[in-house]
């Protein structure tokens, strides 16, 4: 699952953003994977890199949904500042939105999956709650460290 901003959705649903850079401490998401974005709907993961902050264009930028690179960077550093301190590698993520009749079909998937094995998504939900829950430990553990 991929999270974003409410002020990112719109240039996302308009196809403006297909691109979003993440600092994470290894990859998490691979080229060809379907994720979920709330408010979205699925996506199509098309290609995940890792990029330094400096070798960042205004390429990146537009498809980041900025327009310009210094205003994608103010973004990353405002969003990230606990991230860059520790180091973390970041990561290109470029994505494209199914279409609203691959979402019909994804999301009636989902439900038949649901009713099958209603213990695995319950189990999925559970790791994906524990995974968030010890990014958030690790970054005020890191802010308490370096504040």
């Amino acid at each position: 699952m991929l999270l974003f901003k409410k002020k990112f959705l719109e240039q996302i649903r308009r196809g403006e953003k297909t691109q979003t850079i993440r600092l994470w401490n290894h990859r998490r998401m691979k080229s060809g994977q379907r994720s979920y974005v709330p408010g979205i709907g699925y996506i199509a993961i098309v290609s995940v890199e890792p990029v330094e902050l400096t070798h960042l264009t205004d390429d990146d930028a537009v498809l980041d949904g900025f327009p310009s690179v210094e205003l994608l960077r103010d973004e990353i550093r405002t969003l990230y500042t606990a991230e860059i301190q520790a180091n973390l590698i970041p990561f290109r993520v470029r994505f494209s939105v199914y279409s609203p009749r691959e979402q019909q079909e994804m999301t009636e998937e989902r439900q038949r999956q649901k009713q099958q094995n209603p213990q695995q998504n319950r189990d999925a939900y559970q790791q994906e709650v524990v995974m968030q829950t010890l990014d958030k430990l690790r970054k005020m553990s890191e802010m308490d460290e370096a504040g």
